[in-house]
């Protein structure tokens, strides 16, 4: 392999430096133009820059609202040749979301043709739909050709294109904004405008208001598809508070009767971002695996409103049951993630609560007003500055006549006849002579008196803190005109509610037949549940090397309880085991076991029961059954346990104990010595210089232990007082008798 040198010319394009250094400065370069120029919005316009730019080429096209709408693809075409140098479908599908009335609260697009539905379907090409801005994009807009805000130059240089738009009321809470940036993200829920409105009013009359005081009128998000918000107002507050939390929304039903005692259920409004084909998808694949047992049939029936009816299994089943099982199984019940993660005024990146994010919108408010008055003062002061001049002329009408008819240099010598400046000179020069008349000149006069006048009301308002937010106030009660609560935009569309309690378990559990069945588990893990009660295991047939594991009678309204050597338990529905026609299923396709971990104890539920657990290291305590019960695949780690694992689970029906270990050795000690506990590790039952736990067993005192012999028989333990001793004693060995196995039972 030849090495060739570098092109002669091209050293200095060679960087000397360490790989890792090199990527971490090029990666955190990126990372921040993603966090400030591309997901983060701004907390002053709730803008990100693509959205801002639209609505700035809009503007600037003139698509107003009072105007005829163009081709989204002009539109398209305008935005990525002046300002968004990306390409055209991003900046489309920006153009889309700010058109559709279930995406935004307050749509910035005035959308004509096919711009997507709530069922998750695409706009149509940019070629065949049209737009033009909305009244509340034009708020956003208000006195950006007024110097309200600073400008910079585009990609290219050739043009400018605003920093951040005037918006006249608060976008960010109003319309939210979600987005992905480099190790930080934003999500923020849209809002009611009145209210936030009126929050900021308070902020202006108060500020040392708290936000439980803004929460007064911003109760909560206000989304475009309606729904119910059932957050607890604690959880609001506090998410309000931090600007982190979450919102949990639930789809708006009404309880239709069908006659004959039958009823449907009707959804009207969905979870905010749920795409109603997918989750009638959703529904339905839930009914095919028979995941929701109240739930007969879905349909969708909607028009330009949302209906999608739900069929209950049976008429018995109450629709606050069957609608409670749905929510924790499908979307029609969501979780909307709040982050407001923003930029703020110096485009530095962080998350806000509440009241931070609107006063830094009322600081913007400010300083927009603040210098849009200057503006007006200096276009105001440069028209007084030409009336000046035009009175002059008035005063000296003949001689300006004269000077114009017949000097060879007319500007120059008003200049200097009547001591003006350039601009004055030029104004009188270009007067038209049907304005010399006596009219023209009281006009001039009037122009002028209203002119001063102004001027001085905004010098005083520059020199005014209080006039300056008194004015932002006044503004913001104008904009509450058009998109208040009184209007038809503006009207809240998302309600609250608590959510009920319900106890939906009891209610499937009332949908189940009660029969008795007993549930057959293999040595290698097969599970099957015959109808009835086995009375000779001896006729069960098992796959070629394999045999009776665990063999438990019980019914199909009762739960299975699985304890494997690993310390956990797993939950299993009877009525859900598989019919015992043929050889079952492998119970580690129902849950997450390894093969390595071996099942100690089937058994059933039974509610407020106790059982005693206890590892083979020797250590236990008495477990609530209520505890054991998850309906987790991963099941429950309830025992801690080494490598030696679990070794027995007991019902707690005695008062003794008795442990047995593998040298043999037999303690007994009362069972009140035994802790009550949820999970963990548990005292030590005996102590072992070798070996561990083999067996146990509970007992009366009255009735004595027992153990039961190689030929089956139950043999009474009437003196075990002499092995009666302190929990974590060594013991006695056995007595005669005992079982070789060294356990009270066969295993």
């Amino acid at each position: 392999m030849t090495l060739h040198a570098p092109p002669s010319g091209d050293g200095d394009r060679i960087i000397d430096e360490p790989l890792a250094e090199a990527l971490s400065r090029r990666y955190l370069a990126y990372a921040l133009s993603t966090i400030t120029g591309r997901a983060l919005p701004d907390v002053r316009d709730g803008m990100k820059p693509v959205q801002r730019r639209v609505l700035y080429a809009m503007n600037e096209m003139r698509l107003n609202p009072e105007s005829a709408s163009r081709k989204c693809a002009k539109v398209v075409g305008e935005v990525m040749g002046q300002y968004h140098p990306h390409g055209d479908q991003s900046i489309y599908d920006t153009l889309v979301r700010m058109a559709q009335s279930f995406a935004l609260r307050y749509p910035l697009v005035n959308g004509q043709g096919n711009f997507g539905n709530i069922d998750g379907d695409n706009a149509a090409a940019m070629r065949y739909t049209e737009c033009k801005l909305t009244e509340a994009a034009k708020l956003l807009l208000d006195g950006i050709d007024e110097d309200a805000v600073d400008f910079r130059p585009t990609y290219d240089s050739q043009d400018n294109e605003p920093v951040v738009l005037p918006a006249g009321f608060p976008n960010l809470l109003a319309n939210g904004a979600t987005g992905i940036a480099v190790g930080m993200a934003t999500s923020i829920p849209p809002h009611n405008v009145g209210e936030l409105i009126d929050a900021c009013q308070l902020l202006l009359d108060n500020p040392d208001a708290t936000t439980a005081d803004l929460m007064a009128y911003v109760q909560g998000p206000d989304f475009p598809t309606g729904g119910i918000i059932v957050e607890p107002r604690a959880s609001l507050l506090e998410t309000y508070e931090t600007g982190r939390g979450g919102v949990r929304t639930r789809a708006r039903w009404t309880k239709e009767e069908t006659g004959r005692g039958t009823y449907q259920i009707v959804v009207t409004e969905m979870p905010y971002q749920v795409k109603k084909a997918e989750l009638v998808e959703q529904l339905a694949n839930l009914i095919d695996a028979k995941r929701v047992p109240l739930l007969g049939d879905v349909r969708d029936e909607s028009a330009e409103d949302v209906r999608l009816v739900l069929e209950p299994k049976s008429r018995n089943v109450e629709a606050e049951v069957l609608m409670e099982s749905l929510f924790k199984l499908s979307d029609l019940e969501t979780r909307f993630s709040v982050n407001m993660n923003v930029l703020d005024a110096r485009g530095t990146p962080g998350v806000m609560g509440l009241k931070t994010a609107l006063q830094a919108f009322l600081d913007h408010r400010r300083e927009v007003l603040v210098r849009r008055a200057r503006h007006r003062l200096g276009k105001i002061e440069a028209r007084l500055h030409i009336l000046d001049g035009l009175m002059i002329a008035y005063l000296n009408l003949d001689e300006v006549i004269r000077i114009v008819r017949y000097e060879d240099e007319p500007k120059a010598k008003l200049i200097a006849a009547f001591d003006l400046t350039d601009i004055q000179a030029d104004a009188i020069l270009n007067t038209r002579l049907r304005q010399l008349a006596k009219l023209e000149e009281m006009e001039l006069r009037r122009e002028h008196a209203e002119l001063s006048e102004e001027r001085d009301g905004i010098t005083s308002l520059l020199g005014s803190d209080t006039q300056q937010w008194k004015l932002v106030g006044v503004g913001l009660s104008a904009v509450r005109e058009v998109l208040g609560p009184h209007t038809e935009l503006g009207k809240r569309r998302t309600d609250f509610a608590d959510a009920p309690v319900i106890d939906a378990e009891a209610a499937l559990e009332a949908m189940v037949v009660r029969e008795p069945i007993t549930v057959i588990l293999s040595d290698r893990g097969w599970i099957r549940a015959a109808r009835g009660r086995v009375e000779d295991p001896s006729e069960l047939k098992f796959k070629e090397g394999d045999s009776l594991g665990f063999m438990v009678a019980c019914e199909t309204t009762d739960k299975l309880l699985i304890f494997a050597s690993d310390g956990r338990f797993f939950t299993l529905a009877c009525d859900k085991l598989p019919s015992a026609r043929g050889h079952g299923e492998p119970l580690r396709l129902m849950i997450d076991l390894d093969d390595k971990v071996g099942i100690i104890d089937v058994f059933v539920h039974r509610p407020g029961g106790k059982r005693l657990v206890a590892s083979r290291a020797g250590y236990g305590f008495l477990l609530p059954e209520d505890e054991a019960v998850a309906f987790r695949r991963a099941g429950k780690q309830v025992l801690n346990v080494d490598a030696k694992g679990a070794a027995v689970s007991l019902p707690m029906i005695g008062d003794q104990v008795a442990v047995v270990g593998d040298n043999g050795k037999i303690l007994i000690f009362a069972a009140d010595e035994l802790p009550e506990m949820a999970r963990g590790k548990g005292v030590k039952l005996q102590n072992y210089r070798e070996g561990g736990l083999r067996d146990a067993t509970l007992f009366n005192a009255a009735e004595g232990a027992t153990w039961i012999d190689a030929a089956g028989r139950t043999r009474v333990w009437t003196e075990w007082r002499e092995w009666a001793g302190k929990r974590a004693g060594a013991g006695k060995m056995a007595p005669k008798g005992f079982p070789t196995t060294k356990r009270f039972r066969p295993k």
